[in-house]
Formats: C-alpha cells, sequence, structure tokens
C-alpha cells in the first residue's frame, strides 16, 4: 500500500487488474471526459506494462500510475497518477470506472494525493490539468488548487486549465 483515505487505498496495480486497467483507457464516458480518442492495444499495453513496472519511487520517476481501490476489496476501480509535465512540475491525475462516478471519490483521492504529495513526498508545487469543459474534475480541483493558466493541449485537441499548488499554501 502507498496510502490510504477514508475509504479508498492506493496500491500497486497487479496483472489481476488488466480487464479493469483497459476498462479506464478505453471506456467511452470515461475518455470523452477527458477528452482523448481511444488509444490503440499497443498504447494500452505500454500504460499497463508502466503501471506493473511500478518500483515504489514515485519522487524518482517521470510517470507513476497505481491502483485505487476501495477497502477490503481488490477490484480496481481507477488510477491515480504521479507525473511530470513538460514544465518539469510535478502533477497528479486520477481517473474512476464510470460506475464509481458520484460517490465522493474523486474529491477523496484528489485530497489524500495532494496530502501525499506535501507530507510524505514533499514536493514544493504539485499541479493538476484538466478539459476546460470537464465541469466536475474542474470543480474538485478548484477545491483544493488555484487555476494558473489555460493552454491548448495538442496531444488531447482540446483546451486545458492547469491548477497548481505550493506546499506552503496547503499546510
Amino acid at each position: 500500500m502507498i496510502f490510504q483515505s477514508e475509504r479508498l487505498i492506493v496500491k500497486a496495480i497487479q496483472k489481476t487488474h488488466k480487464k479493469d486497467f483497459v476498462e479506464l483507457l478505453t471506456d467511452e464516458k470515461i475518455i470523452k471526459a477527458i477528452p482523448q480518442d481511444k488509444p490503440s492495444k499497443e498504447s494500452i499495453e505500454e500504460k499497463f506494462q508502466l503501471a506493473l513496472s511500478f518500483d515504489g519511487d514515485i519522487k524518482g520517476n517521470t510517470i507513476s500510475l497505481l491502483g485505487i481501490f476501495e477497502k477490503q476489496k481488490e477490484e480496481l476501480i481507477g488510477i491515480a497518477g504521479f507525473l511530470t509535465n513538460e514544465e518539469d512540475d510535478k502533477e497528479l491525475g486520477y481517473r474512476f470506472r464510470k460506475q464509481f462516478w458520484g460517490r465522493g471519490y474523486a474529491t477523496e483521492i484528489a485530497k489524500k494525493m495532494i496530502d501525499y504529495s506535501f507530507n510524505a513526498l514533499k514536493f514544493e508545487k504539485i499541479t493538476a490539468d484538466v478539459w476546460i469543459e470537464n465541469i466536475a474534475s474542474n470543480k474538485i480541483l478548484a477545491k483544493f488548487f488555484k487555476p494558473v493558466k489555460e493552454f491548448y493541449n495538442e496531444c488531447d485537441n482540446c483546451t486545458d486549465r492547469r491548477y497548481a499548488l505550493l506546499q506552503s499554501d496547503w499546510n
């Protein structure tokens, strides 16, 4: 286990989680909210192998993909990502399988990821990017972060809003 919240656990993804992992990358409703094109089988396999190769070093990795689970359950319900963006800032990301939307899990995991980033990983600054039309995710991020810019995301062909938070503003 990497960390936990009141109802959720974040830990390494295992081979047995592949079906649910693939759903998180390919379900139309999930990727429409980002928005992203459906990834190729090769891209999905690369991301799954990346998740499986997690070595416990979030701070030293450019990308760490971890599983989100409900306590006392082994079903993968989401992904928590710790990334490094193009400005070399630490970036947080998460997504949940559709049937787990609307339960407050995204707010809960965002808060714990922020707390973990500052208190365990000792990051000075963290960011999060979201498509400007994803109202639910923007509301969640605005609870904790400050919007700092909007930009055209060439990869996803959309306009994203970047949020940022300094450690000194968290504690």
